[in-house]
């Protein structure tokens, strides 16, 4: 008699699947946690749980494992910020084909979204092992900060460039529009680079619900404050 699929072992193909997002998951942390160099082969599988042979199995080598991880980290980012890219990217495009100009106030309420999403995100737990993995690259960039900087990075910083831009009535590109995103992203990324700290002086145990509420509070308050500097400089 044939069995129900349901009680059946899962297929290769799923096995092998589940296997390979555990060690890319396991493999983000360690790199995350040593650098590409310190990790060994034996710290990455037995992390995931699997035979050293899982590696040039599933990757090829090392270094494919290490650039996958780099791309599974953009996933997951992507996960949580792909259904409003999408939606404020086409906003956006809609009015350059109509060739009319970004709202002030729609500006203000799409940076306040990019940046209570930002916060949402980089205090949850699971960030930790991609900030980790981050904080590695931007001090010594391979090609890992290229795929995470073209897939993820320079997309958003983009689209906040932008609507700073209508913000302040200035051309996205210039030099004070790409120093006023980065001061915005650090205003945010100080509570997962400077996690410690931060409690600390807050006095606060973690970053819970009511934690959380206040700091999607501050990314609001970041944003109404926007505005051309008294000394009036461009």
């Amino acid at each position: 008699m044939i069995q129900e699929r349901d009680n059946q072992t899962p297929p290769a193909s799923a096995r092998a699947e589940a296997a390979r997002q555990k060690m890319l998951s396991a493999a983000l942390d360690v790199f995350g946690r040593y650098g590409f160099d310190g990790a060994s082969t034996r710290q990455l599988t037995e992390a995931a749980g699997v035979n050293l042979q899982a590696i040039p199995y599933y990757f090829g080598s090392k270094e494919g494992l290490y650039i996958a991880a780099a791309e599974y980290l953009m996933l997951q980012v992507d996960t949580h910020i792909s259904g409003m890219r999408m939606r404020i990217g086409t906003h956006l495009m809609a009015l350059d084909r109509a060739g009319e100009p970004l709202d002030e106030k729609q500006a203000r309420l799409f940076l306040t979204e990019i940046l209570q999403t930002m916060v949402t995100l980089f205090v949850a737990k699971e960030s930790e092992s991609w900030a980790r993995f981050l904080i590695r690259e931007q001090m010594e960039p391979t090609e890992a900060f290229q795929r995470v900087y073209q897939g993820i990075m320079r997309p958003m910083i983009e689209m906040g460039r932008r609507l700073i831009g209508a913000i302040l009535g200035e051309d996205p590109a210039s030099e004070h529009v790409r120093l006023r995103a980065f001061n915005l992203i650090g205003s945010i990324l100080v509570f997962r680079f400077a996690r410690a700290t931060v409690l600390a002086q807050m006095e606060w145990d973690t970053f819970g619900p009511k934690q959380l509420e206040i700091l999607r509070g501050l990314a609001a308050e970041l944003v109404d404050v926007i505005g051309p500097s008294k000394g009036g400089a461009a």
